[in-house]
């Protein structure tokens, strides 16, 4: 799988429903590979898009039809300022992936010290963590060369998710997974997720 995330501040969101509208009637139907997407916009005004295809080969040549190139043109006049694409084919599906039925999506922003040491324990963990957070219905973890990661889970609601957090946050697995980290973490919150 190849992600590629798209991020920005956003100045007109009703230009953008209305592009996202547009591309899912007149030009989705001709990207092959494209497996969804996942994004919304922030409390802060932050609009983020997680997008997945089945391989580089399949998102590199979506981006070269005609037709996308026109539809970008019009869609990067709804940001305000630079739009920041991310793109990765290292990714790691957390239970079962993404799913349509979440009600509230946040997206991390991080880096570990040591990629693959986390990436063992967030495996050896996943059981205790279905456990401990019902709410979690599942994720897609992008990482980079340098350990940076951007992760998106998936969630019944964000009432559940609040509530499970805090609960969440006595528990020793929540110290050892902060322990992995290199630096701060951001969240993204998406409210009113939009997904394809």
């Amino acid at each position: 799988m190849f992600v590629q995330v798209i991020e920005g501040k956003i100045k007109d969101p009703d230009l953008l429903q209305r592009q996202l509208d547009r591309w899912r009637q007149e030009i989705k139907p001709g990207a092959k590979g494209y497996l969804g997407s996942t994004g919304g916009i922030t409390p802060d005004g932050t609009s983020i898009v997680v997008v997945r295809f089945d391989s580089e080969a399949a998102a590199r040549a979506n981006s070269e039809r005609p037709e996308q190139g026109a539809w970008w043109n019009e869609t990067e006049k709804a940001f305000d300022g630079p739009v920041n694409f991310t793109e990765t084919s290292d990714t790691e599906l957390l239970f079962d992936g993404g799913s349509n039925d979440a009600g509230f999506v946040q997206i991390m922003k991080g880096k570990v010290k040591d990629a693959a040491a986390f990436r063992k324990w967030g495996k050896e963990h996943e059981g205790r963590l279905k456990e401990v957070r019902p709410d979690l219905i599942g994720g897609v973890d992008a990482w980079l060369p340098d350990g940076s990661f951007i992760s998106t889970a998936y969630f019944t609601s964000e009432a559940e998710a609040r509530k499970n957090e805090k609960a969440m946050g006595e528990d020793p697995m929540m110290a050892e997974y902060m322990s992995h980290m290199a630096g701060e973490m951001q969240f993204l919150d998406i409210t009113d997720p939009d997904i394809d």
